[in-house]
C-alpha cells in the first residue's frame, strides 16, 4: 500500500559496503534479536514478573492466606509482592501532590489527628495512598476499602497493606466482595472507628445499616461526591443524621477544580485508552451540564467534536447555551450520536429504550461517580449478547447484529479505565485532610446533627498551598482597599454565596 511515500532503492558504492549493511539481522533475526532484548530486560530487572504475572488472576484474595514484612494479615489485596511497584507509583504522585505534603509537614510536629481512627471507602489510587498516608503522619489510625470495584491500583493497595494500613480492596471485585471488604474494615475486634471518610456514602450507608451503634463514637463524616451528599442530606431532612457531616463535594475546590478540570483531561484519558476513538468530527451528547459536564464538554470541543448538551436545569442549560453548545432531549438525537456520556449523578439517564436506538459502534459510558445513570442492567437480557473485548470494553450485541460499545460497565469511566491528574487531586484530598481535621478537633456543640459546607476560609487556604506550583504571587490589599470592600486583609475575600462562575463577576455597590 503506498501512503504518498517512495522509498528509495538503496544504492551502495561498492562489494564491501554492500557486504557491511547485509550483517544486519534478516527479518526472522530481527524477531530474534526483539526477543533476546525483551528477555534480558526482564532478566535484568527480575521484580518485573512479580508485577506482570498474572498467572493468580483467578484466585480470589479473599481465599488467600497473605503476610507484609511486619507479619500482619489485617489486609486483604491482590497480591502484596507487589508493594514495591505501589510505592513508585506513590512517590510519583508525592511530586505532584506538594500541598499535601506541605499539610503533613507542618501539622506533623502537633499531631492533630491524635487518636483519630478513620475508616474511609474511596478510590484506591496513587494520589488516595498520599492522603492515606498524610492522615497517618497527622496521627490517624486508618482502615480503607474502595468505593468503586474497578478503580483499585492493586499495586498501590499492597504498598498501602506493607506500611501497615488495613486496606481491603482489589480491581475488579464483585458485588458480594465490595460489601463484604466494607464490613472488614468496620467490623474489627477491639478497634472502632470515630471519623468517617466517605466517597459515594457506600460505608456510610453499611454503617447505619448494620453496625449503628458506632455512631455513638463517631464525631463526624466527610463526604466528597453528589450521590454521598444526598444521601447525606435525605438522612439529615428525614431527622436520622446523628453526627454531623461535611459536605467536600460543593466545596469550591472540589466542584472549580477537581470536578471540572480533573473531567475535562481524564475524559479523554479514558475514552482514548478503552476505544482509541478520534473526536475530530464525532457526533457526542453529554448529559448534563454542571462543573463535570462542562469539563467533558470543553475537552471534547477543542479536538474537534460536535458536542450537544442534555440538562434540567434552565441556568445550565443557558450556559450551555452561551457556551456555543446546542442543548437537546436524549430522545432527539440519540440516533445520530457516536457517543453518549453521563454527567448528573441521577439514575437511568440513558434508558434501555435509548440503547436500542443508538447507531452500531455507538459508545456509552460515565462519568458519574454512581453507576445508575446508564441503565445497564436492561441489558442483561437472553436476547443481547455481551462480548468481552478488552479490559472495561464490553460489545453488547443486538440479535441484528448491531453492536454498542459500553465502557467500565456503566460505571465511572476516568477511574475505572485511566488516571486522573495528581495535581488536582492534592486539592481536593487537602480539603478533605483540613475537613477531617476540623470535625476531629471541634468543640462540642460548633456542629449539630447537620450538613455543613466548609467555610470559605478553608477553600482558600488550600488554594494558596497549591499556588507556589506555580510561583504565583498573591497581591496584598492595602488598609484603604479593604476597607472600601468591607473585607479583612487576610480573608475570605468572597461572601458564602459566590460561586466563581467563569462569566460572572459581583458588583461593588457603593450606598454613600
Amino acid at each position: 500500500m503506498n501512503h504518498g511515500y517512495d522509498f528509495p532503492r538503496i544504492q551502495f558504492a561498492n562489494q564491501e559496503e554492500k557486504q557491511e549493511f547485509s550483517k544486519f539481522p534478516t527479518k526472522t533475526g530481527r524477531r530474534s534479536l526483539s526477543r533476546s532484548i525483551s528477555q534480558s530486560s526482564t532478566d535484568s530487572y527480575s521484580s518485573a514478573a512479580s508485577y506482570t504475572d498474572s498467572s493468580d488472576d483467578e484466585t480470589s484474595p479473599r481465599e488467600k492466606s497473605q503476610v507484609n514484612s511486619k507479619g500482619s494479615s489485617d489486609f486483604c489485596v491482590k497480591n502484596i509482592k507487589q508493594a514495591e511497584f505501589g510505592r513508585r507509583e506513590i512517590e510519583i504522585a508525592e511530586q505532584d501532590m506538594s500541598a499535601l505534603i506541605s499539610l503533613r509537614k507542618r501539622a506533623q510536629g502537633e499531631k492533630p489527628l491524635a487518636g483519630a481512627k478513620v475508616v474511609g471507602c474511596t478510590h484506591i489510587t496513587a494520589q488516595t495512598a498520599v492522603l492515606i498516608e498524610t492522615l497517618v503522619a497527622l496521627g490517624a489510625q486508618c482502615r480503607w476499602t474502595a468505593c468503586n470495584i474497578y478503580s483499585t491500583q492493586n499495586e498501590v493497595a499492597a504498598a498501602l497493606a506493607e506500611s501497615g494500613v488495613s486496606v481491603f480492596a482489589w480491581k475488579g471485585e464483585s458485588e458480594d466482595d465490595f460489601w463484604w471488604c466494607i464490613d472488614r474494615c468496620v467490623n474489627m475486634e477491639g478497634w472502632q472507628a470515630n471519623m468517617i471518610l466517605d466517597d459515594g456514602g457506600d460505608l456510610t450507608h453499611w454503617v447505619y445499616k448494620k453496625y449503628p451503634s458506632v455512631f455513638k463514637k463517631v464525631r463526624g463524616i466527610v463526604e466528597e461526591s453528589v450521590t454521598g451528599v444526598h444521601r447525606l442530606y435525605q438522612l439529615s431532612k428525614a431527622g436520622k443524621l446523628c453526627v454531623p457531616a461535611m459536605n467536600v463535594n460543593d466545596s469550591v475546590t472540589k466542584q472549580k477544580f477537581d470536578n471540572l478540570y480533573c473531567c475535562r483531561e481524564s475524559i479523554l484519558d479514558g475514552l482514548k485508552r478503552t476505544t482509541d476513538v478520534m473526536f475530530g468530527g464525532k457526533q457526542v451528547v453529554v448529559c448534563g451540564y454542571g462543573e463535570v459536564g462542562k469539563g467533558c464538554c470543553s475537552a471534547l470541543k477543542a479536538l474537534g467534536a460536535i458536542v450537544c448538551v442534555t440538562e434540567i436545569d434552565p441556568i445550565c442549560a443557558l450556559q450551555a447555551c452561551m457556551d456555543g453548545f446546542k442543548v437537546v432531549k436524549l430522545n432527539e438525537v440519540v440516533r445520530q450520536m457516536d457517543m453518549v456520556i453521563t454527567c448528573t449523578g441521577n439514575k437511568n439517564v440513558v434508558t434501555r429504550e435509548h440503547l436500542d436506538r443508538m447507531k452500531i459502534g455507538c459508545i456509552v459510558c460515565n462519568m458519574g461517580h454512581s453507576n445508575t445513570e446508564i441503565d445497564v442492567a436492561s441489558l442483561r437480557t437472553p436476547e443481547l449478547t455481551w462480548e468481552r473485548v478488552r479490559s472495561q470494553v464490553d460489545h453488547v450485541i443486538w440479535p441484528d447484529g448491531k453492536r454498542v460499545i459500553l465502557l467500565a460497565e456503566g460505571r465511572l469511566l476516568n477511574l475505572s479505565c485511566s488516571t486522573v491528574p495528581s495535581f488536582v487531586l492534592s486539592i481536593t484530598a487537602t480539603t478533605q485532610a483540613l475537613a477531617l481535621i476540623e470535625l476531629y478537633n471541634a468543640p462540642e456543640g460548633r456542629y449539630k446533627q447537620d450538613v455543613y459546607l466548609l467555610p470559605k476560609k478553608m477553600d482558600e487556604y488550600v488554594a494558596s498551598l497549591h499556588l507556589p506550583n506555580f510561583d504565583a504571587h498573591l497581591t496584598e490589599l492595602s488598609d484603604e482597599q479593604a476597607k472600601y470592600m468591607g473585607l479583612n486583609k487576610n480573608g475570605p475575600f468572597k461572601p458564602n454565596y459566590y460561586r466563581y462562575e467563569r462569566g460572572f463577576k459581583t458588583p461593588h455597590i457603593d450606598y454613600d
